[in-house]
């Protein structure tokens, strides 16, 4: 039996590097992993193969930089109680834009503590977010919905494995830089190579050449994908080559990853979010760290973050050290807020035009 739980020892040497540690495009990224971990190239196929296999992967795919590539936001969602458990299974069946959906909870009445249903959307470029909110809306029956879309971002990584046992208040020698959203124009060949790679890997595809497959589909030949891929890659709407865990779910031998998620708000100066968010994204706690906009509804917040951990009060140890740090560098917060994770749904969004016309043709009124 080969082991499939994250906590072996050598599926976790895999892992640490394989969840976020693949940075852009990579011709051999099996490689990558293997030299980067230590472990041997046929263990390392051996073992993803059967973590994905068991469902302790739940999958395997280069991800890109979907900010340069469409239009994108947090959507906070009040809908009514008796319809939340419906909004939720039709956004994560139904609708291929919406991204993360997530069941959120505080832990007493706060601003916005009403909005219980948080997704991300993304939407073609030249296409609109608002109109494809309100499309959802109604067909949820939602009383309403808050799109933010992000202004810039501070950190974009997973690495569950990797920040196990990390302690408050770890973080990097210099703030974080901000990450731009201005989106990207691609060509047609463009377009065809990057649809191609982004879909997840099957089992046979788990092997040392992984992209010869990928280039077929593009209906170009293996050197041309490549040269196409670097291209995008130097446009910078490539991210990672990333495993991604199951993080929600337990595993066949009742194992989880991770079992709270907290999605932390502050209200920092006008004017002073970009260095805000750059001692946010520092901390090596955050997945996710963003400057967005949360309006009157949430307190005038304008930085966000999330964090992942197996108990509760460590997820809230990290944030205490965070907002320590905060303090410390003189940047005054006027409110903040936890917004806790529970039912959840992580996918990609779909960002292809010709989906997303058949959609609304097909939702039409």
């Amino acid at each position: 039996m080969i082991p499939t739980e994250h906590s072996d020892p050598i599926n976790s040497k895999i892992l640490a590097v394989s969840e976020d540690l693949v940075a852009g495009f990579q011709r051999q990224p099996f490689h990558v992993i293997a030299e980067q971990s230590g472990v041997e190239l046929d263990i390392v196929l051996e073992r993803i193969k059967a973590m994905l296999e068991a469902g302790v992967i739940r999958r395997v795919r280069q991800t890109l930089l979907a900010t340069k590539l469409a239009h994108g936001a947090l959507v906070a969602w009040d809908v009514p109680s008796d319809k939340i458990n419906e909004a939720f299974d039709f956004m994560s069946k139904e609708d291929p834009f919406s991204g993360h959906v997530v069941l959120r909870t505080t832990d007493k009445e706060i601003s916005g503590s009403n909005y219980k249903l948080w997704t991300t959307l993304k939407v073609p470029q030249g296409e609109s977010l608002d109109h494809h909110a309100g499309v959802l809306k109604r067909i949820l029956g939602a009383k309403e919905y808050i799109l933010m879309p992000a202004n810039g971002l501070f950190a974009l990584g997973v690495g569950h494995v990797r920040r196990k046992g990390l302690q408050p208040g770890a973080k990097i020698d210099t703030p974080a830089e901000m990450m731009t959203t201005a989106t990207v124009e691609l060509s047609e060949t463009e377009w065809k190579v990057l649809l191609a790679m982004k879909t997840e890997l099957a089992l046979d595809e788990i092997i040392e050449n992984c992209w010869d497959k990928r280039a077929q589909e593009a209906g170009v030949d293996l050197e041309t994908f490549f040269e196409v891929v670097e291209t995008l890659n130097a446009k910078k709407v490539i991210g990672r080559f990333s495993t991604f865990l199951e993080h929600v779910k337990p595993s066949a031998g009742g194992q989880k990853v991770t079992r709270f998620n907290g999605l932390f708000h502050w209200a920092v100066p006008k004017g002073r979010e970009v260095e805000a968010g750059g001692e946010v994204g520092r901390h090596h706690c955050m997945t996710h760290a963003y400057w967005r906009e949360g309006g009157p509804r949430f307190g005038d917040v304008n930085v966000m973050g999330v964090v992942h951990g197996t108990e509760k009060d460590k997820v809230l140890e990290h944030k205490a050290a965070i907002d320590k740090h905060l303090e410390a560098c003189g940047i005054p917060v006027s409110y903040t807020a936890v917004f806790w994770g529970g039912r959840s749904e992580i996918k990609p969004s779909e960002i292809s035009p010709v989906i997303y016309k058949e959609w609304h043709k097909k939702h039409a009124i």
